[in-house]
């Protein structure tokens, strides 16, 4: 949300504080009271974004005019009201708006002119060719007829103004990066790199640290699920060489080592033949 600063000048009794107060809370003053320094908050959407502004009502009476330079200073849009039956009211305008652009040092101001009281038709002195002569003279500053008694135009002086500050800030922004090409190009380059160069997971250090990890897990978890096979190989070449060491010392333990081994693979162990005394010739005499 951003924070904007209105300040409402004019001359005493053009109806500055009745137009403040019907657009922050929409009621009508009937009754005259000079004022010294009001200021007013209220919050609003211009355009789908959300704004709070600060509204300062200014004293238009000669003794408070020493002020006036505080507000400007710390202004960053105005509103310049006159009554539409004051033609002196119009006249002091002209010298407020020259003393607002040699504060600002600048010309172009967020500003509106507002011919105010435009539902006392009886007593108008000022008409509205007027107005727009004034406001083409000012380099074709907006320009309104208000009325804050039937609530014609309230919201409108004040949505102008906004918006001209936006407009303001981002014309500001442009000449900066005009004259500053190198932070443009900075920007651009930021802003195309994170659109078009996403980044790789597998380049960032956590994702090299935890696939360290994980390769490491799987190294660890490989040689202890090896272990128990090396185990068990081991113990059974042990075995191995006790029987070959036995059947080597005992024939009939060799036979038998070999019956059960058959005996175990499913075959039925097969029994050994005598074998026959060859008899010796016998010779007559």
């Amino acid at each position: 949300m951003r924070d904007y600063k209105l300040v409402v000048l004019g001359a005493g009794g053009v109806g500055k504080s009745c137009l403040t107060v019907q657009f922050v809370q929409g009621i009508y003053l009937d009754s005259y009271d000079p004022t010294i320094e009001d200021s007013y908050r209220k919050t609003i959407e211009i355009d789908n974004k959300v704004f709070d502004l600060e509204i300062l009502d200014t004293a238009g009476i000669a003794q408070f005019t020493a002020m006036r330079e505080l507000y400007i200073k710390s202004g960053m849009g105005f509103l310049l009201v006159y009554s539409v039956t004051d033609q002196q009211s119009l006249d002091e305008l002209i010298a407020l708006r020259e003393q607002v652009l040699r504060i600002k040092d600048t010309d172009r101001v967020p500003m509106v002119l507002v011919g105010n009281k435009a539902d006392l038709t009886d007593d108008r002195v000022i008409s509205v060719e007027d107005g727009i002569a004034v406001s083409s003279k000012w380099g074709k500053v907006p320009f309104y007829e208000t009325s804050a008694l039937l609530r014609s135009n309230v919201d409108e002086v004040f949505i102008d103004l906004v918006r001209q500050i936006i407009r303001n800030e981002m014309e500001n922004v442009a000449r900066s990066e005009m004259r500053n090409p190198s932070l443009a190009n900075l920007k651009n380059n930021n802003s195309s790199r994170s659109v078009s160069q996403p980044v790789d997971p597998k380049n960032s250090a956590n994702f090299r640290k935890h696939a360290r990890m994980g390769s490491l897990q799987v190294q660890t978890g490989s040689s202890r699920s090896n272990t128990p096979s090396k185990l068990q190989n081991s113990s059974t070449t042990n075995k191995t060489q006790k029987r070959n060491e036995t059947s080597r010392s005992s024939p009939a333990a060799a036979v038998k080592s070999k019956s059960s081994n058959s005996a175990v693979k499913g075959k039925s162990p097969t029994k050994s033949k005598p074998k026959k005394k060859k008899s010796s010739p016998c010779t007559i005499l």
